[in-house]
This record gives structure tokens, sequence and C-alpha cells, in this order.
């Protein structure tokens, strides 16, 4: 509820022998306040309250005031407020205590109403005789029209939407070896992400929605060792590794996974990328220590270089040897498999029996 003081002109009106009537000493000042304000169109209408406070001594005990608000265009009803003395219908008011009114209409929205202002007009009386008029007062700003500003007319429109009933997966399963070694050991097959891929297979059998598509399998050897040897032996990782995997497709059951032509085979050579990933994750080595190998790995291009300047490290060399390279010395092996969505009639059976 916003409040304003307005004080009330009150223009007196001439009389016959020249001079001015005493209008201006029957009303004074008036204080009011508009709810809301600005108004505000709801449904097709506009209402509207403008609570008036008289002060102490503000209309004479026998003045009378017909106030008229108008909003644009349109003219609201007029209400007549009088003195404690004054004949007729109106609502009184104290000379000496002064009091309130509450006036309330509501109208039809006509289009001049957005932006304009609710203005009061009036006239004074005493008696039956016209004595003055209240001139015109803005009293609050007109008027919010929200709800015009939503189109209520329905409109279909269309989009490409991202939805895809056959995403493309895959899941990685690791063997390490031994320090220039490509076999592969059988506590290498009892790990856990040996047994989850055979859990996987497995699943996917029973799981039409589950397409198993190929395998790939990459060897890593780490950085240290002549690398022409490394390179073979990387790709003699990534052979040892696909016939494991092809005895977890054999246990599994699973028709994909049992034949060499079901793989595809990379030997990869030393693998500095992991080396980095795995010193820059290792939270003993002292940090000035892993900052100096680091700068070898960056500035050194010369892989014979490399190796001699992190051999030249000794105890932090030592320390790589222990316990970043065996995480490098692997085959990694990656199924790659197809799984597939609801499908148009499991998403509206869904939609009525889980919504949520």
């Amino acid at each position: 509820l916003t409040m304003k003081k307005q004080t009330i002109k009150v223009l007196a009106l001439l009389i016959a022998a020249g001079g001015f009537s005493t209008g201006c000493k029957l009303l004074k000042e008036v204080d009011y306040a508009c709810d809301p304000d600005p108004l505000e169109m709801h449904g097709d209408s506009v209402e509207i309250t403008v609570n008036l406070t008289f002060p102490e001594k503000s209309i004479n005990k026998k003045a009378a005031v017909e106030f008229t608000p108008t909003l644009g265009s349109t003219s609201l009803k007029t209400f007549r407020v009088q003195g404690e003395k004054a004949t007729g219908s109106g609502d009184a008011i104290q000379y000496k205590a002064g009091g309130s009114v509450t006036y309330t209409d509501k109208v039809p929205y006509k289009a001049d109403m957005e932006a304009t202002k609710l203005v009061v007009t009036g006239k004074i009386y005493k008696g039956e005789k016209e004595k003055g008029e209240v001139e015109a007062t803005e009293i609050c700003d007109a008027c919010i029209i929200t709800p015009y500003l939503v189109n209520l007319t329905p409109i279909v429109r269309y989009a490409e939407d991202n939805f895809e009933r056959v995403i493309p997966k895959d899941t990685l399963a690791v063997i390490n070896y031994l320090k220039g070694r490509s076999e592969v050991r059988s506590t290498e097959m009892r790990d856990d992400d040996i047994n989850d891929l055979q859990a996987f297979l497995e699943m996917a059998n029973e799981n039409p929605k589950i397409n198993v598509t190929g395998f790939n399998v990459t060897g890593h050897a780490s950085p240290e060792g002549e690398t022409g040897k490394n390179t073979n032996l990387s790709s003699d990782r990534a052979t040892s590794g696909s016939e494991a995997a092809m005895k977890v497709a054999g246990k599994a059951e699973h028709t994909k996974g049992q034949e060499a032509g079901d793989y595809s085979l990379k030997g990869s050579g030393e693998d500095y990328d992991g080396f980095k990933r795995e010193l820059m994750a290792d939270e003993k080595m002292d940090e000035s220590d892993k900052q100096l190998v680091l700068r070898i790995l960056e500035q050194e291009k010369n892989p014979d270089t490399r190796e001699q300047k992190m051999r030249d490290l000794g105890k932090s060399f030592t320390y790589l040897d222990r316990n970043i390279f065996p995480q490098l010395r692997r085959a990694e092996i990656l199924t790659k498999y197809d799984e597939t969505g609801f499908s148009d009639e499991e998403m509206m059976q869904y939609s009525k029996t889980m919504p949520d």
C-alpha cells in the first residue's frame, strides 16, 4: 500500500459581486492511499480502492464535497464526503477529530487505461450552494496489464530434439604386466575388473537391449629401456590381452569376443601421457622432484636422452621405477556396446505407471 500526502487545491468560484467565495476554507488537506499502486487489470476489469484521510479541522462542519475519480476516458462513480453538521447523504467527518473514508469501484478495462493516471476532481458545497472546486489531482498510476501480455492462442511449435534410442557405450578392463614381460599372470585374471568384464558379458547374454559390438585392446609400455623393444613389447601385450579377453568371453558364453576377428589391437609403445597422468596424481613423491621430472618430460623430445636424465635423478628414478612405471605396463581392454533405450510402447506405459 503506497501512501501519498496530497494537498487538495480548491478553486474558489467567482460571485457576481466580483469577490471570491470561501470555498478554500471549507476543505483543506486530504491524505490518500491507492491500493494497489499502480492499479492492476484482472480478468477484464480494474478494481480501484482509495483510502482518504481527513486531518483534524480539515473540512468545515457544514461543508460537503462530491469527489469524481476519472481513469483515462472513464468517469468512475461519484462519492460524497461531508462535515458533521452538513445535510444530505454522505460519509460524515468530525471537524475536530478528522476521519477517514474508503472508496471502491470496479470498471471494465479499456485500452486507454494502460498508460494513464487515476485523477480526482470535485465540487465543494455549503448547504445547497456550490462554493468551489477540487482541482484535478493525480492519485496514482495505471495500469498493469500483465494478463494481456499472455498469448492465449495455442501455437504448436516443432523443434529438433537430441533423443537417441540407441546409445554407444563402453566398459574398461586393465591387465598389468611385469617389467619387460607380456605374459598374463593368473593373479591378473582374478582381478576385480576382469571379473566385472565376465559379469557384464553374462548380463549382456540375458539383456536384449545390450549389444556388444567389438573389443579394442591397446598395449602400453613404461618409458625405460630401448624404444624399439618397448614398441614391440606393447604390441605383444595387446595380443596377450586379447587372448585373455577371449577366455573371459568363453567363460561368460558370450558369442561376441571368442574370436580374434572380434578384436582391434594396437601397440602404443612407451606411454608418456599415462606417465604424466600417474605422476601428477601421485601424492607421496616430493613435489620438487615431481616438477623436475615433469620438466624433463616436457623439454626432452629424444626418448634416449629423456630416459638418461631421469636415471640421473638417482633416488627419484628408483621411486618412479617402483611406484609409477608398474601402472604403465598394461593392456587396456575396451568393450564397446550399444544400449537400446525404451521403446515408444514402453515409454507410454511408464508415463502412466511411473509418471515421476
